[in-house]
């Protein structure tokens, strides 16, 4: 079963999301799905996962350079 995880960026454009893609598809591999809602005012991140925990996508986000809080 898959957890939808989101969160809370500072990402707000499409050449930083451009950036975090390589490092994102690498994190979910084939059994997960991304993605950043540019347009809400908290610069979204989904991410659909069987086995990766909230911690480890902050964690990618905040050594990329970006604030990254989960939403509950």
């Amino acid at each position: 079963m898959k957890n939808v995880l989101v969160f809370k960026t500072s990402v707000s454009g499409k050449s930083e999301v451009k950036r975090l893609k390589p490092l994102l598809n690498r994190l979910v591999n084939q059994s997960g799905y991304w993605n950043f809602d540019l347009e809400d005012c908290d610069n979204i991140l989904r991410v659909e996962t069987q086995s990766l925990t909230a911690p480890a996508i902050s964690s990618l986000l905040q050594k990329s350079g970006f604030n990254c809080e989960e939403l509950h």
